[in-house]
């Protein structure tokens, strides 16, 4: 049922995760290219899957696949390797959605940190990573490829994971 107490139609409901597939690779593929000028190469993705990362879509019912995150599992920690929102879909809550299933699987790994890297000038993804509890703890020089055949410079966050889920909330 909706809020108005209509019922909703088939196939449609909140987004949810849910295992990528290589079937779902044009989708992703079509996100990736749109959401990055350096895109992730069909190939990544399919290693990815291969590797056993932990792949996963956002979808709903309505709009299909909404985002994606890829996830590579260390000891006692997690590599958040790319994580991507549709850009018509983005402002929504999608990536926060994402980063709460994460900090899930973390626990569920019995991961004491999760890791990722994210460009200086990703200012809205930094934005983002920072309000979650995630702290510069490195800098990769010439990390990503850049325009013109330049190179930038990667920030190091990490977050730590409370197996209890109780010393740190996720905003609202």
């Amino acid at each position: 049922m909706s809020l108005r107490g209509l019922p909703l139609p088939t196939g449609v409901g909140p987004p949810r995760l849910r295992p990528m597939q290589v079937t779902d690779l044009d989708a992703v593929m079509a996100i990736e290219v749109q959401a990055y000028p350096f895109p992730w190469s069909r190939g990544n993705f399919i290693d990815s899957l291969a590797a056993g990362y932990w792949c996963q879509c956002l979808v709903d019912g309505q709009a299909g696949l909404l985002g994606y995150l890829v996830v590579m599992a260390g000891l006692d920690e997690l590599h958040l390797l790319n994580i991507s929102v549709d850009p018509g879909c983005q402002g929504r809550g999608h990536a926060l959605l994402m980063l709460r299933a994460l900090e899930e699987q973390a626990r569920r790994q019995h991961a004491h940190w999760v890791w990722l890297e994210v460009r200086p000038s990703n200012l809205r993804a930094r934005g983002l990573y920072e309000r979650f509890g995630f702290e510069q703890v490195g800098l990769r020089k010439g990390y990503y490829p850049a325009e013109g055949g330049r190179r930038e410079d990667a920030l190091v966050l990490r977050r730590p994971i409370d197996p209890a889920g109780t010393a740190w909330a996720w905003p609202r």
